[in-house]
């Protein structure tokens, strides 16, 4: 079941209109946005329980949820 902009923002928490339809425009589920979340909040944690990197829709997620690296020069 593809998500909705509630899911989005359940999950997330306030997002810009921007990202929740970008978010909704990859097809993914709750369960792929919850777990892409998880890789950008603490990636270290993710490989250290031995988990592979993510791919497909998850991967598209982290690349869409992770903060550019120029605003994080700022």
């Amino acid at each position: 079941m593809t998500i909705t902009s509630k899911d989005v923002i359940a999950i997330l928490g306030p997002a810009d209109e921007t990202l929740v339809a970008e978010v909704i425009a990859t097809g993914a589920t709750q369960v792929e946005l919850a777990e892409a979340l998880a890789w950008v909040n603490n990636d270290e944690a993710m490989l250290g329980e031995g988990r592979r990197l993510p791919t497909g829709r998850v991967a598209a997620l982290v690349d869409l949820l992770s903060p550019d690296e120029e605003e994080q020069d700022k």
